[in-house]
């Protein structure tokens, strides 16, 4: 089985991302036929990219190669746990990443197309829960194109109080580094107990978050929400029906607002009613990774 690969890099304000990959060089070696994709997994607040060893492990038995890093403020990168120093720096690094992929790909074996030129290899974005709405925000800006696009359990919809909100109008302004706990009650990530102590025993684990950050998140959801209308990117959104974490709302008025337009044709829904949120870490994550194999067999 590949073992993932810590890659250095740096970005361009010199901090550290810790960046992953299973292994690409692998193809070049021991793999008769050339990946069918690069997909690159974006994790969610407060962890990393590790606990998605066992995603990145069945799409390496799939035929895609596999990145993931760890967010600025997070796992094994740089900078304060869970804090932002500008609203903008999630999607910068992203754009940085998707960049250095694309370049780390060209190094890959290629299928050819009908004139016998090596065709590109397509590269899919997936993320989950804060990674699913940086990656889909990423898209509705259009910094980087995309060949295909996953959001698992995206934070379209925080599900803010009165009183969080209140705070988000007040803080960014007066305090953006604040860094407070996010408020999450770890409980609800899976019905797996066993999952939910992993993650409270994980050292890499955090529950700090900032205004700045928090601002982020409550305005950029809605922004893709309202981008969903004009969306072309081909993307499958996965939710969970009893997400306590973040509102399923959310995922539900992206699909509504898509429908309306061009999304129609691009957009896959399915929402996984009796589910927490880490829809890949439940008893039975069994039709979540169905249905993300199905998806990608028909586009890819």
């Amino acid at each position: 089985m590949d073992t993932a690969l810590l890659a250095p890099f740096t970005a361009r304000d010199g901090e550290n991302l810790a960046l992953y990959e299973w292994p690409m060089q692998a193809w070049q070696h021991d793999r008769a036929l050339p990946p069918r994709a690069v997909v690159l997994i974006v994790h969610g607040l407060g962890e990393h990219a590790s606990r998605y060893e066992h995603v990145a492990r069945q799409l390496l038995d799939w035929g895609f190669a596999v990145r993931a890093y760890d967010q600025r403020g997070h796992g094994e990168s740089g900078g304060a746990r869970g804090g932002l120093s500008s609203e903008a720096l999630l999607l910068e690094d992203l754009a940085e990443v998707v960049d250095d992929t694309r370049q780390r790909a060209l190094s890959l074996p290629r299928s050819e197309g009908a004139s016998g030129v090596e065709k590109q290899l397509p590269l899919i974005l997936l993320g989950h829960s804060l990674g699913g709405l940086v990656v889909g925000r990423f898209v509705s800006l259009g910094m980087r194109p995309v060949d295909g696009l996953v959001m698992s359990s995206p934070a379209l919809d925080p599900g803010l109080n009165a009183i969080q909100k209140l705070l988000l109008a007040v803080l960014p302004a007066i305090a953006p580094n604040l860094r407070i706990n996010n408020g999450l009650n770890p409980d609800y990530i899976s019905h797996d107990v066993q999952v939910v102590r992993k993650y409270l025993a994980d050292p890499l684990v955090h529950a700090k978050i900032s205004a700045r950050l928090a601002k982020f998140i409550a305005s950029a959801g809605p922004a893709t929400v309202a981008a969903a209308d004009k969306w072309e990117t081909p993307t499958l959104l996965m939710y969970a029906g009893a997400d306590k974490l973040v509102n399923p709302a959310g995922s539900r008025a992206f699909a509504e607002a898509a429908a309306g337009g061009p999304g129609a044709k691009v957009l896959t829904v399915k929402c996984f009613d009796e589910l927490y949120h880490e829809i890949f870490n439940e008893p039975d994550a069994a039709p979540v990774f169905a249905t993300l194999k199905a998806w990608l067999n028909s586009r890819f």
